[in-house]
């Protein structure tokens, strides 16, 4: 036993002296090349990783600890493994670690982003701390980001810096790459991840001496409770539960608890798997198991003999279909939507897909939001029909008074107001698609502005760890560009309605313009993203500016920067943007000093 041991030890020690940085390496399914300067810079953070053996091998027994549990959860997202080593870089798997900037737990959310991605953030309960919640919103995080580039090192890129960071830093975007090379200019954090990755990727093989179950605790129950139920020492669960603050999980919704294996781990599973059993059998009669929200006949309706759910105030497409029982790429197939797309409160979204005909023959536009997805969703008639029935009507922008046919062969048109009908529904209410606006029960789809998303983190440095921290200089990350487009650009109309499944990027890719330019010319936040059927203003940079200079001539203020700032919360605090800070300020990077003043323009 104590030969293995010390035979363990070896190989970590010599595991972590013998890395080298290689010319080329993989990455999410792309190819790095990685060019000599860079190769130099990410070998000194290799080296620094790497030079105290007891340090590295603490964090390589946490990673073995929780990277089962991290690579589970990321097949379930679809998330490529590689990003499990970030966990190490952001927190070195400490549950409780805070940064200077008060990102807290694994992977280092603070407490907006938290909330804004589903995770409980209060007095009572902190699931930043929670190892499979954490995780389970980190990978939603990623993927969220790369749904503007298509490109994963973007993507990492911009969990530091935030999406709109990265647009601003990035001049051509590699959308879908597959070989990408790394230099001296590539972005810090990236450089300083690929390191996390080499110095790790060897050393974490195997099994843990701690071993993590999930428990799923269904109601109210304290840990020394569910201690007693399972086996194990409430200290143990504890010191893997920094999360339940209070000690008492509440019954809210269903939690994982970690439950810390070693030793006699076969006792302990058998332990857990009666637990679930016992909770399993005891609520088999709610008859509520994965599709707790189709109890509730207020929540549900039948539209053109489809079940639909109704959305609560602040649930994205992932809460939605947990809550329902449907998976999630089968709920957005059906709903004609995709992973960024935001729900609306109140709205009914369907749990199966739409039919291509339906008994009402034709609706009338009446109102100037409406699209061709809306009456979609209105009618439950598929997206694809509805434009092979109506090939002369664009699927964005509709106007008032068109004739949008439904079923049959009744051509569209501009009409005149039709007599309401009214369709009965399975909660016994009567649901009228007249267009008459005082008649109406069912009001097209409302899209509400978007919350502001910023940057997960500006800074990630951890306070409470007690080993080593690894300083990596800050690199200035490039020029604030535009997205440059070769396509071939289409004629500028004054205004663009954004369909549903649309980015940014697409839509500057379209006309051949950049995405600053949508952003400035509109006033938007690149955090906010945008939404179906938002009206965009376009025009032509070639043209005088003659949209968005109203506030040229306002006053300035003087902003002194305090400790705690950065660009991104003063800009976030007067509600502008972190290039017009820069532009007022002849900034060339995005570093602020304590006492350093900003100008702001009050508009």
């Amino acid at each position: 036993m104590r030969l293995t041991a010390i035979f363990s030890l070896l190989l970590h020690v010599v595991l972590a002296q013998t890395q080298e940085v290689p010319h080329k390496m993989n990455f999410a399914g792309m190819t790095l090349t990685i060019r000599d300067d860079a190769r130099r810079e990410i070998q000194k953070d290799v080296d620094a990783l790497t030079q105290y053996p007891k340090y590295f091998n603490i964090k390589v027994d946490r990673a073995k600890t929780y990277f089962p549990i991290i690579e589970k959860i990321f097949a379930e997202e679809r998330l490529p493994d590689d990003f499990k080593y970030l966990v190490i870089q952001e927190s070195a798997l400490i549950p409780d670690a805070v940064s200077v900037s008060n990102a807290v737990g694994f992977w280092q959310f603070k407490d907006f982003t938290a909330a804004e991605m589903g995770l409980r953030v209060d007095k009572e309960i902190d699931e930043r701390m929670n190892i499979v919640s954490s995780t389970r919103a980190a990978a939603q995080y990623l993927k969220k980001n790369n749904t503007f580039f298509n490109n994963w090192l973007y993507a990492l890129q911009a969990y530091q810096m935030g999406a709109g960071g990265v647009m601003r830093a990035v001049k051509d975007y590699e959308s879908g790459a597959k070989h990408m090379e790394i230099t001296s200019q590539t972005y810090w954090y990236v450089k300083k991840f690929l390191a996390h990755k080499i110095a790790f990727e060897g050393a974490v093989r195997g099994q843990g001496e701690v071993n993590i179950i999930a428990y799923e605790s269904r109601n109210s129950k304290s840990l020394s409770v569910i201690a007693k139920e399972v086996s194990v020492p409430e200290e143990s669960l504890m010191e893997f539960n920094k999360w339940v603050k209070k000690g008492t999980i509440p019954g809210d919704k269903n939690y994982i608890v970690a439950i810390p294996v070693k030793g006699e781990a076969q006792a302990v599973y058998a332990s857990v798997e009666k637990v679930n059993t016992d909770h399993n059998k005891h609520n088999s009669h709610k008859k509520l198991d994965a599709k707790p929200a189709l109890a509730l006949q207020s929540d549900k309706k039948t539209i053109n003999g489809i079940p639909a759910i109704k959305a609560h105030a602040g649930e994205n497409a992932v809460a939605l279909t947990k809550r329902a029982g449907v998976g999630l790429s089968f709920f957005l197939a059906c709903n004609d939507l995709s992973i960024s797309d935001p729900l609306v409160e109140g709205q009914y979204y369907y749990l199966k897909k739409k039919r291509s005909k339906t008994q009402i023959a034709s609706h009338v536009v009446k109102q100037s939001d409406e699209t061709l997805w809306s009456v979609s969703q209105q009618y439950g008639v598929q997206l694809k029909r509805l434009a092979k029935l109506n090939p002369g009507l664009p699927t964005l922008s509709l106007k008032p008074g068109t004739l949008v046919v439904l079923s049959g062969t009744q051509k569209s048109a501009v009409a005149e107001p039709v007599v309401a009908s009214t369709v009965e529904v399975e909660t016994g209410e009567f649901f009228s698609w007249s267009v008459n606006p005082t008649a109406s029960t069912n009001k097209s789809a409302e899209w509400p502005t978007s919350v502001s998303e910023p940057s997960k983190q500006e800074e990630n440095t951890i306070t409470n760890v007690v080993e080593p921290v690894i300083e990596t200089e800050d690199v200035t990350p490039g020029k604030v560009d535009e997205i440059v487009t070769t396509m071939q650009p289409k004629p500028f109309p004054a205004q663009h309605i954004v369909v549903a499944g649309e980015t940014l990027y697409a839509i500057s890719k379209q006309y051949g313009i950049g995405v600053m330019d949508i952003v400035n010319w509109n006033q938007l936040k690149m955090e906010d993203g945008i939404k179906p059927g938002q009206t965009l203003m376009l025009r032509d940079p070639a043209q005088p500016d003659s949209l968005m200079d109203t506030a040229k001539q306002d006053e300035f203020i003087v902003y002194e920067v305090k400790p705690s700032d950065t660009l991104y919360s003063v800009a976030r605090k007067y509600g502008v943007t972190i290039k017009d800070l820069m532009d007022w300020n002849q900034k060339k990077d995005f570093n602020v000093a304590t006492g350093e003043k900003l100008k702001i323009q009050m508009k």
